[in-house]
C-alpha cells in the first residue's frame, strides 16, 4: 500500500496546482481514467500512443530513466479530437488546457505506475488508478 500511497502523493503534487485556466489539474484525473477505460487498460492506452508516433516516449515514461517530454500537440494528435474532447469535458477546461495538463501529467502517471521500469499486472494497476481516482473524485 504504500507505494500505492506514494504514487497517489506524487501525481497529485504534480497535478495539483491551478492550470492555465484557472482550474486545477488534478480534475483531469477523472478524464484520464475515463480514457484509459475507453482504450482499454493502461496497456492498450501505451499501444495507441506507440502506434502514433510516441513509442520513444512511452518507453523512456516506462523506463528507468529520464521522462521524455510530450507536447499538448503531440498528444492531441495520439489521442485524436474524440478523446481529448472528452477528458476535457469532464475536467471542466477547453481541450487545449486538457492536453496541456494531460502533457505534464501522463508521462509522470506511467512514470509512477511503472517502478523498475515494468508496468505491473492488471490488478495493482488498475487497484492504483482506482486509489487515484478516489482520492480526487471523492
Amino acid at each position: 500500500m504504500g507505494l500505492l500511497d506514494q504514487l497517489v502523493g506524487q501525481v497529485a503534487a504534480a497535478a495539483g496546482g491551478p492550470g492555465q485556466d484557472g482550474a486545477p489539474q488534478g480534475t483531469l484525473i477523472a478524464g484520464v481514467m475515463t480514457m484509459i477505460d475507453n482504450a482499454g487498460g493502461v496497456p492498450a492506452l501505451l499501444e495507441q500512443l506507440k502506434a502514433s508516433g510516441l513509442g520513444e516516449h512511452v518507453a523512456s515514461w516506462i523506463g528507468t530513466g529520464a521522462n521524455l517530454p510530450v507536447s499538448a500537440s503531440q498528444l492531441a494528435e495520439a489521442l485524436g479530437a474524440g478523446h481529448l474532447a472528452q477528458v476535457a469535458q469532464q475536467a471542466g477546461v477547453e481541450p487545449e488546457h486538457a492536453a496541456n495538463g494531460l502533457a505534464q501529467l501522463l508521462p509522470q502517471l506511467i512514470d509512477q505506475l511503472s517502478p523498475g521500469g515494468q508496468l505491473p499486472e492488471g490488478g495493482l494497476l488498475s487497484q492504483g488508478l482506482s486509489m487515484l481516482a478516489g482520492r480526487w473524485l471523492g
